[in-house]
């Protein structure tokens, strides 16, 4: 009697199967329901950046979804999305675009810490670019006696680095005939706009002293505009950090923010990156900095995104 009806069920199944191909194909289990409230979604990559997060939350739920840390809440009165992507581009993109599709999400705020590639700035600044790249969307070029050579038909928009030749991606468009090769995605100019109002008339209060009473040699600036790029890599190396500047003008490079951008410019969704210096990516005179300086300029980050956060419309 088992074996009878085990085989029933197998053939019930199979049945089962050739109504679903025969009717287009097997249907799709159901999806996890959206949350319908408008909500900002503000991204970070790590613990320390969380934490200063979590500490201006208020009406907090926390979630997780296929291990992600999420928190639903409040900031400054608007309804946000909290969620810790993890480091690394893919990380970052994964989350971004799971983000999306979960909640109702109006805008992205990524805030962070980064490593800080224009001399000009020093550890504790803030920097809030007008657009990132991904420099290591690249080509590792053959080497022959002449140096470095790009393959037939390719066409070298950044200088290289070695055998290092930097380009952009091509990028899908909903709509759009032709995908040509993008390298930088543009922050929402209206967002970009509110923040320059907002950090020019409430000027927020930075912190110039770690926990353990390490200070800054410099009081913290701000800077608005210019470029970042990120890549999938922990740079600490003055000699590219001065390439990174010399060739992209980058005022900063991190491990997550181009990755969001993208993401977020192929689903149209605007977006706005807030990142602190914890480090100089190799530009210091001694060891790295980022484990002495990663909560000041966590916390940091957090205070500029907040007066921005403040200032947006209901």
């Amino acid at each position: 009697m088992p074996f009878v009806l085990s085989r029933f069920r197998r053939r019930c199944a199979g049945l089962l199967l050739l109504a679903c191909l025969a009717s287009g194909g097997i249907a799709p289990a159901a999806a996890d329901p959206i949350d319908p409230t408008p909500r900002t979604a503000v991204l970070c990559a790590f613990e320390p950046e969380w934490q200063a997060l979590r500490a201006i939350a208020t009406d907090m739920v926390e979630q997780d979804y296929k291990g992600v840390p999420i928190i639903t809440g409040s900031i400054e009165g608007k309804p946000v999305v909290l969620a810790m992507t993890g480091v690394s581009m893919v990380n970052a993109a994964m989350t971004t675009q799971m983000t999306l599709e979960r909640y109702n999400v109006t805008r992205i705020v990524v805030s962070g810490i980064a490593g800080g590639v224009d001399p000009a700035l020093n550890i504790g600044d803030i920097a809030v670019p007008d657009r990132w790249g991904q420099y290591l969307e690249a080509i590792f070029a053959r080497e022959s006696d002449e140096g470095f050579s790009l393959r037939p038909g390719a066409v070298q928009d950044f200088p290289n680095y070695g055998m290092i030749f930097p380009r952009g991606v091509r990028v899908f468009r909903e709509g759009q005939a032709t995908n040509p090769r993008q390298f930088w995605f543009e922050v929402d100019p209206a967002l970009m706009a509110v923040a320059r109002k907002a950090l020019a008339e409430n000027p927020p209060e930075l912190a110039h002293c770690t926990a353990d009473n390490v200070c800054l040699t410099h009081p913290p600036q701000l800077r608005l505009g210019g470029q970042g790029v990120s890549g999938a890599a922990f740079v600490d190396n003055a000699a590219f950090r001065a390439y990174t500047f010399r060739s992209f003008k980058a005022q900063v490079l991190d491990m997550e923010s181009a990755a969001i951008a993208q993401v977020a410019t192929t689903n149209g969704v605007p977006f706005i990156v807030f990142r602190a210096l914890s480090d100089l990516a190799g530009g210091g005179k001694g060891a790295n900095e980022i484990r002495i300086f990663e909560g000041l300029a966590s916390h940091n980050a957090v205070t500029v995104m907040r007066t921005f956060l403040r200032a947006l419309p209901e």
